[in-house]
């Protein structure tokens, strides 16, 4: 993928707000995805697909002696990544613009690799994690993580927030990814070559009994992501304009005081022996 074919490769787009999204969703996953991400004391760790940095400032904080090469295809969003970066306070990172399917490192230049919300929009994730892995060093590890939006569940039921989903889902198929793969990553680790993987499932529900959730995640992450794509769904002929409309608002209605919201991320590990 080139610099100039990204912005169609990623289904979110590039605009301010869906790079908002993306830190409030960091934020708000932080603890949950996080809390047994930590590399010690002088790891070399490549996290590839940065992007604006917003799984990044999570990282080299809680692994604060780890030093940290954050890799990513757009200029604009690595320049805004080490702005945020240096607003707080991180001195273990570096930021490269490079392309995922052409690394500019030797094999087993790292300790550890990251990749998180990346592989979904990937024509081709089997030949990027193979890559990855071969920068792995013996005895190091991979992690990737990824949702999957065939695990929503909500409350009250809606066929018209279902149809909203999928317009989604679909509109990243036709990009060349793949919105349903957190259940694939298995297999996917598996068909790239490696051995020894672990996969554990990171459950989201959210109820009215926490705030932040319903705020962070239903409205913020998913419902925003979600209505993110509209125009494009509109425009691709998926849906209708009120049919979309009611979809988005079917998923604000799980926010309130009586809605419940579930989603599943999955986490891979790898030991490269």
């Amino acid at each position: 993928m080139t610099a100039a074919e990204a912005p169609h490769a990623y289904v979110h787009g590039y605009h301010d707000r869906e790079q908002q999204r993306l830190h409030d969703q960091a934020r708000t996953l932080s603890d949950l995805l996080h809390h047994d991400t930590h590399y010690p004391t002088g790891s070399r760790v490549l996290e590839a697909g940065c992007g604006t940095g917003a799984q990044t400032l999570t990282l080299a904080a809680q692994s604060p002696q780890a030093h940290f090469t954050c890799v990513d295809i757009s200029p604009a969003s690595l320049a805004m990544a080490r702005e945020r970066a240096a607003a707080a306070g991180l001195h273990n990172t570096r930021f490269r613009e490079a392309d995922l399917r052409a690394l500019p490192f030797a094999a087993a230049s790292f300790d550890h690799v990251f990749v998180c919300f990346v592989l979904e929009h990937l024509a081709d994730p089997v030949g990027c994690l193979r890559t990855l892995l071969q920068l792995v060093r013996p005895g190091g590890t991979l992690t990737a993580i990824e949702g999957d939006h065939g695990s929503v569940m909500f409350h009250p039921e809606s066929a018209a927030a279902r149809h909203a989903i999928d317009c989604q889902v679909q509109l990243q198929a036709r990009a060349g990814g793949n919105a349903l793969i957190g259940r694939q990553l298995y297999p996917l680790l598996q068909a790239a070559g490696a051995a020894q993987v672990e996969v554990s499932p990171r459950f989201v529900y959210v109820d009215a009994s926490r705030p932040a959730w319903v705020d962070g995640f239903t409205r913020k992450t998913f419902t925003a992501m979600v209505e993110g794509v509209r125009e494009d769904a509109i425009g691709a002929g998926l849906t209708r304009a009120d049919a979309f409309d009611e979809g988005v608002r079917a998923l604000q209605r799980t926010a309130e005081s009586d809605g419940v919201f579930c989603y599943t991320f999955f986490k891979a590990v790898v030991r490269v022996p």
